[in-house]
């Protein structure tokens, strides 16, 4: 596990204890596809170059990834916290660079032949999106539990359950979700309700 550990001094205390918590909740069979982290690295290496690239990688203890395999979300965290400490500074801090990489993980995914199907159902309407999103996160983690509630023909509460990735990550997914599908002037705000639990106030239109 010595490849595997995170230099904490690289994190704000707060941040190193939440990602330290995050990690010990996984297991083995939390897993996430390879394309998630091929999609951070990249980010990664346009911002910051190939040495910042490596320093990720040797958070998240392995020296590539493969787009369809599968990856534990432990290493994933470890190299999400790390690339978001490195990108924070030019993209407007630490959070931001999070919803960054939210962002990517969508446009990713929807590159992807399970993607494509999800938007193919969508049919241009993020109320459809955001109902069937359920399982395009099946399609991509192994974890987590997932639904939304609607209060408005362009308003809802989107809810996670045991989802490892941190609140500003899911707001630049969710965002980036709905714009796909036509959305305009999207705001979504997330907020912690346990360990690995949130809520997301989502509106567009």
């Amino acid at each position: 596990m010595a490849d595997m550990a995170l230099k904490l001094d690289v994190l704000e205390p707060q941040l190193a204890r939440e990602l330290e918590e995050r990690v010990s909740l996984a297991t083995r069979d939390d897993t996430a596809r390879g394309l998630f982290f091929n999609g951070v690295l990249g980010a990664v290496r346009v911002l910051d170059g190939e040495a910042a690239v490596q320093r990720c990688l040797a958070a998240a203890g392995e020296k590539k990834y493969v787009d369809f395999f599968n990856y534990p979300v432990e290493a994933y965290l470890r190299l999400a916290f790390t690339a978001a400490q490195v990108m924070g500074p030019k993209l407007g801090g630490f959070d931001a660079a999070l919803r960054r990489m939210g962002v990517q993980a969508t446009t990713d995914f929807l590159s992807s032949a399970a993607g494509k199907t999800l938007l193919l159902l969508a049919s241009n309407s993020p109320k459809r999106m955001l109902g069937n999103l359920h399982s395009g996160y099946k399609a991509a983690v192994s974890y987590g539990e997932r639904g939304v509630t609607w209060t408005g023909d362009t308003s809802g509460v989107f809810s996670m359950k045991r989802d490892f990735m941190t609140p500003a990550y899911h707001e630049g997914v969710l965002q980036a979700v709905i714009e796909a599908v036509g959305g305009k002037q999207v705001r979504v705000s997330g907020k912690k309700t346990g360990p690995l639990d949130a809520e997301y106030t989502l509106s567009w239109q």
